[in-house]
């Protein structure tokens, strides 16, 4: 039978339990057994529900308090000597590492941050130095497969690839792949540790197959993956996302495991050229539900897709999944009042996602599209392809009417110059970014506001007197150009979106953006008067 899997599940919980809590604990006002009893009950929650929804392969370690990539760095213990006065301490030590810590006698920064591939997660990069010296330190992988374990749910767990983490992290002087002869036997240790556990499947996840590769990095794959072979009666899953393999494939291909997930929704054109470079034996996991965006998938489209793979590996070697973690995904659509049907009808978050690649799993076995998954995916394409919400004529219209000379600035940038000699400015003037911090009595007064428990004109006057008072402190300091300070927006994402068509936001996920499917015309519109190129 065709294997229904899930890549990861959103950690932070469907009314965001997991960022109160944390919150909470960073504060003082809870300890650390508060902590992991909600985490616990979050991991609990998310494995019942995929389970019940019918996921085959359920991830677990895919839960994190911070970052997976952080996880990793402390599972292999990749722990700064800077943290060294925490090391009494595993969970402060760990969110140091995340936050910087400045308690007592203790001041550390935190390591640094960066974007996570092209998504809008930032994850913590590891820090190699001469003296790193890997090994188990976090059993955590291990502790939670054996947690799901205990509740009835045998989970595939999912492990940040070796060389994957290894290239993800910085050296000085050096590759970081110059370390994983050293890091190699963690990894056979987790493994072997894991199997003895009574895990069946294990995914590695290796984002860096779809990047351009050196012969280093290929030849490290090749190492890693023949020395992570030797655990035997384990079967190992590669997961590759967020492009191609392009010239990757032929390597990915030919290492030594039992799966290869690929992602075909952002690379779909690769399907036929894996289809024909992978082993017969080899499992083919295919990413057709989108793990990155808000959108119903067009079920009829993926199962297309999916009826061509199967038919060149047959229905017991392939595996359906989404095409990345669904962490990129808000939790759950249904608590969400905001958005109204039409809109509501146009979308998934990750539990309808999970949804959707059940429904695809069972219709290769029954070929039956007429269940509701199907249907409704109909209707949503058909709906969103015919609504004015996304189909804008007056947009239309003015793009149409764009000339030329609106592309060009009136004025020459020395004449511009020359005008703003009349603002007085020095040649070095001084400012702020534009945005003051929105406090807690501005929190509350918005609260009140939006509760009817303030009228709108008292909101107005809160919001002047505020604005002044940034005003004033910024003439007593002398800053040349003073800005407003915003009080009166909350996200800033969010509050410029919503005085825009074409936006719209959830009531759950505050600044989380819910592009709808503008014109292809209307962005470049906006591109046109976002830019402040003179050819613009």
């Amino acid at each position: 039978m065709t294997i229904a899997a899930n890549l990861g599940f959103p950690r932070i919980g469907i009314q965001r339990e997991l960022k109160r809590a944390l919150e909470s604990f960073w504060s003082g006002k809870t300890d650390a057994k508060s902590l992991h009893t909600v985490a616990k009950e979050l991991r609990l929650r998310h494995w019942l529900l995929q389970r019940d929804y019918g996921i085959t392969h359920i991830p677990s370690n895919d839960f994190s308090f911070y970052d997976h990539v952080l996880d990793a760095a402390v599972m292999v213990g990749a722990i700064p000597m800077r943290y060294s006065p925490l090391a009494g301490d595993p969970l402060g030590t760990y969110f140091a590492m995340a936050r910087g810590a400045q308690t007592g006698e203790v001041d550390v920064p935190a390591m640094e941050m960066t974007k996570w591939f092209d998504t809008n997660y930032h994850y913590i990069v590891p820090e190699f130095d001469a003296n790193t010296a890997f090994s188990l330190v976090s059993t955590k992988a291990i502790d939670e497969f054996l947690e799901a374990k205990a509740a009835g749910i045998l989970t595939r767990p999912v492990l940040l690839g070796p060389v994957s983490f290894l290239l993800l992290g910085k050296l000085r002087g050096a590759s970081p792949l110059t370390l994983l002869d050293q890091l190699l036997p963690v990894y056979t240790e987790i493994l072997t540790r894991l199997k003895a556990a009574g895990a069946e499947w294990v995914q590695l996840d290796e984002p860096m197959l779809v990047m351009d590769l050196n012969e280093a990095a290929i030849h490290a794959y090749e190492k890693a993956y023949t020395a992570l072979r030797k655990t035997e009666g384990l079967k190992l899953l590669v997961a590759t996302y967020f492009g191609r393999l392009s010239s990757n494939l032929a390597t990915a291909a030919a290492l030594p495991v039992d799966a290869l997930h690929v992602d075909l929704v952002r690379a779909p054109e690769q399907c036929d050229a894996v289809l024909r470079a992978l082993p017969a034996e080899m499992f083919l996991s295919a990413g057709l539900v989108d793990g990155r965006n808000i959108w119903r998938t067009d079920l009829d489209a993926a199962y297309t897709v999916l009826k061509k793979i199967v038919q060149a590996r047959g229905t017991d070697r392939v595996i359906v999944a989404p095409s990345c973690s669904l962490l990129h995904s808000p939790v759950d659509l249904s608590v969400e009042r905001k958005l109204g049907d039409e809109l509501k009808s146009w979308m998934a978050f990750a539990t309808e996602k999970v949804r959707e690649v059940v429904a695809l799993a069972h219709v290769v076995s029954t070929g039956d599209t007429l269940i509701a998954p199907f249907v409704e995916s109909r209707a949503s394409v058909e709906t969103r392809a015919a609504s004015p919400r996304v189909h804008n004529a007056e947009v239309a219209k003015r793009f149409n009417a764009i000339t030329s000379a609106m592309r060009a600035r009136e004025k020459a940038y020395i004449a511009r110059r020359e005008a703003q000699k009349t603002l007085g400015l020095p040649l070095l003037p001084t400012t702020t970014i534009g945005s003051f911090p929105q406090t807690k009595e501005v929190r509350a007064a918005r609260a009140e506001f939006k509760a009817g428990k303030r009228t709108a004109e008292s909101y107005q006057q809160f919001l002047r007197e505020e604005t002044e008072r940034t005003i004033r402190a910024q003439e007593a300091i002398g800053l040349d150009v003073l800005v407003h300070g915003e009080f009166e927006r909350n996200d800033m994402v969010e509050y410029f979106g919503e005085q825009l068509l074409g936006f719209a936001f959830t009531e759950k996920w505050v600044g989380t953006e819910l592009r709808l499917a503008l014109r292809k015309t209307t962005y470049h519109l906006w591109r046109c008067v976002a830019s402040a190129s003179d050819d613009c």
